[in-house]
């Protein structure tokens, strides 16, 4: 019963404190190079050349993502109806094999996204 009133302080607790550590060594870290003299300009990360922006990548992901999703649904509604394959194991299959494959489809087209730009 009182279980649930310690997770979510935890909870809490671990994101502030990893928080905390990744801000406190960057900070460490770049004391560190300034004081051993390294130019201030590495910390400034700059446009790449050639780069897609960041919400074409993601849209793109996504939306390859929902369409094998859908696709799959629908292939394994034709499997269980037409050829008497189980629910159990044609529907996460079936999902999960075209989630894949359209990612890997999305990680191709990003790269060539990349390329053309």
């Amino acid at each position: 019963m009182g279980s649930e009133l310690i997770i979510v302080p935890i909870l809490f607790g671990v994101v502030f404190g990893v928080a905390y550590l990744y801000f406190s060594t960057r900070n460490k870290e770049r004391l560190a190079l300034i004081e051993k003299g390294a130019d201030a300009s590495i910390f400034v990360k700059g446009k790449r050349a050639g780069a897609a922006p960041f919400w074409k990548i993601i849209i793109l992901n996504i939306s390859l993502l929902l369409i094998g999703i859908g696709t799959a649904i629908f292939i394994a509604s034709i499997l269980v109806y037409s050829f008497g394959v189980e629910d159990d194991v044609a529907y996460p299959g079936t999902i999960f094999t075209l989630a894949g494959i359209s990612l890997l489809v999305g990680f191709n087209m990003t790269k060539r996204l990349e390329k053309e730009d």
